[in-house]
């Protein structure tokens, strides 16, 4: 459980300091666009009041996806706590949890999340800006998917018959 913790600690703290140093430090609140690596990285003042890409935006309101966030981090807690087995679970699991709850803060003290990176590619031009804890939650939800599962404890699995 611990590397939940430091895994939830860690990308929270990522997540607040790269919004703090590229929006106000960089003063992107007022330059509203910086084309760092145009056109695989611009940073582009972003406000999501909805939930993933504006969706529901205008339907959801701050306190109800404060309370989404904290319900799911704490329900996404309890079942690593009974069912993951390996520090790869709890890693991913504490990724998920320090995005959302990183979200969970802007929402709090921002009309919205605070989003700040566009990525386009291969004359793809890309409208939707994320943040680092956007990453974090994808990165968390996909490692769950590709290394969470086992369910029984090593040891009690059956043998296979000849």
């Amino acid at each position: 459980m611990r590397i939940l913790w430091i895994s939830a600690a860690l990308a929270f703290a990522l997540d607040q300091a790269t919004k703090y140093a590229v929006i106000w430090g960089l003063d992107l609140i007022r330059l509203r666009e910086i084309e760092v690596f145009p056109p695989f990285l611009v940073f582009r003042k972003g406000l999501n009041t909805g939930i993933n890409f504006g969706l529901l935006e205008g339907w959801a309101t701050a306190p109800a996806l404060i309370g989404l966030a904290l319900a799911l981090s704490g329900l996404l807690i309890v079942w690593a706590w009974r069912s993951f087995r390996r520090p790869v679970e709890f890693a991913c699991a504490g990724l998920v949890v320090g995005g959302a709850l990183g979200n969970a803060l802007d929402r709090a003290i921002h009309p919205g999340v605070l989003d700040f990176l566009n990525m386009s590619c291969c004359g793809i031009d890309n409208p939707y800006v994320f943040n680092v804890a956007d990453v974090f939650i994808f990165a968390g939800a996909l490692g769950l998917v590709l290394f969470g599962g086992d369910p029984k404890p090593p040891g009690t699995r059956r043998k296979k018959a000849p």
